[in-house]
């Protein structure tokens, strides 16, 4: 026998329209870009000779003869000052400029010295033991070295990545008969470049 309806059951629900689609959610905003070092607010502290010395090196670095140095050419004077700025570094310093803006615009040797004490003063500047330290990972055999073959796809793919004839500059004459680099004396090297 066939199961009796029940009397009670709820009637069939109608359709309801449908409801009105959500608003699409409004897109994120895009990263900022970082923003630029205000380079009027920092304190030369140079003495007058450190002054000479900088702007002989500057001049150095003028290569059409108006007192100024291209955008793409701040990181270079300021490693030949002794400093190891990142491009992040100074392209921070510089506004974050595109690359056409590194090649066209210049700066005269008064906009380069708050950009370069801004360097100087840097709270982040590491040492030869950090250096050291992070080349000792990769020292598996505990003796000092590392393998020139791993250094240079580290090199190459990690930080700040490096091409592969800035890899071979670096590293000419500096790998042993077994292919390896005594990552102390690495260090030393780079950092009396």
């Amino acid at each position: 026998m066939a199961p009796k309806k029940d009397a009670k059951a709820a009637p069939a629900k109608k359709a309801e329209p449908a409801a009105a689609p959500a608003p699409a959610p409004e897109p994120a905003p895009a990263p900022a870009a970082p923003a630029a070092v205000d380079l009027s607010a920092v304190k030369i502290e140079f003495t007058p000779d450190q002054i000479d010395d900088y702007r002989e090196a500057f001049g150095l670095f003028d290569r059409v003869g108006d007192n100024k140095v291209a955008y793409n050419q701040i990181a270079d004077i300021m490693r030949a000052l002794g400093q190891n700025p990142t491009n992040k570094e100074v392209a921070k310093l510089l506004g974050s400029p595109s690359a056409d803006d590194m090649v066209s615009k210049r700066v005269d040797f008064e906009g380069f010295l708050p950009m370069l004490q801004s360097i100087i003063n840097s709270p982040n500047k590491a040492q030869f033991e950090d250096y050291v330290e992070g080349l000792r990972v990769f020292d598996k055999e505990g003796n000092g070295t590392v393998m020139g073959a791993e250094l240079r796809i580290v090199l190459s793919t990690l930080g700040e990545k490096m091409n592969e004839a800035e890899i071979d500059a670096l590293m000419t004459g500096q790998e042993d008969e077994n292919g390896c680099i005594n990552y102390e004396a690495f260090v030393k090297h780079i950092m009396s470049v």
